[in-house]
């Protein structure tokens, strides 16, 4: 079950329209690295598991995310303004902000390309999931930071500091959960194979940084793999 909250999880605000970055914010509202992407990931992936305090945490952090997309969302719709109008130059993401959605938000990329449920990585194993989720938070805080750089509004570069920050937040439990089933599924048994324990050297024919021979990692120390 889900209830509304009618407060934003953090105030958004902009200083002025600017319909060409409303529609790179666009980016994470309906891109592949974005916050419905991870909402409709997380709360997927939790449904197969039985850890009742994983499966809490991938709730918590899939019902945040969100929470998230209506911030991204509201300020998209402040940054198009109020008045239709194509008569200045205009991205090629916002063009349909102008002719097909009335300016309101839309579930597309930067691009104006449609959301797919293609994004959302659903293994039921849970070990693949939350490294595929450590993933995900990881490049929506290197998008959020992309982002960041191209707006000089203060206000929108306060919104994009409070969620690439809850990015590393998330990443951080998600890599804790990881910590806690290191022995379950795929990670199970994990290198007691010698072929999972072999390194190919084949990066020959230059010594690029002259860093000397290439070392195997320390797996393959005869004393470690007895």
């Amino acid at each position: 079950m889900f209830k509304h909250d009618k407060n934003l999880l953090e105030m958004v605000r902009v200083e002025r329209p600017n319909p060409q970055y409303a529609a790179m914010l666009q980016e994470q509202l309906g891109g592949p690295q974005g916050e419905l992407k991870a909402a409709l990931q997380y709360i997927s992936q939790s449904f197969r598991i039985k850890d009742p305090e994983i499966k809490d945490l991938f709730m918590d952090i899939g019902s945040e995310e969100l929470s998230h997309m209506e911030m991204v969302a509201t300020a998209v719709n402040l940054l198009n303004g109020h008045d239709i109008d194509m008569q200045g130059t205009q991205p090629a993401g916002n063009i349909e902000a102008n002719v097909l959605t009335g300016l309101s938000p839309f579930l597309t990329n930067g691009s104006g390309f449609p959301f797919t449920a293609a994004y959302v990585n659903v293994t039921g194993d849970l070990p693949a999931d939350i490294l595929s989720n450590i993933a995900a938070e990881q490049r929506a805080k290197v998008v959020y930071e992309y982002l960041h750089r191209q707006i000089a509004d203060q206000h929108v570069r306060q919104m994009i500091d409070f969620l690439l920050n809850r990015e590393e937040a998330h990443n951080t439990l998600f890599r804790e959960a990881f910590q806690k089933i290191q022995d379950t599924g795929s990670n199970r048994d994990w290198g007691v194979d010698e072929d999972a324990r072999l390194y190919f050297d084949l990066s020959k024919g230059g010594n690029y940084f002259n860093i000397g021979k290439p070392q195997p990692p320390s797996f393959q120390n005869p004393d470690l793999t007895q």
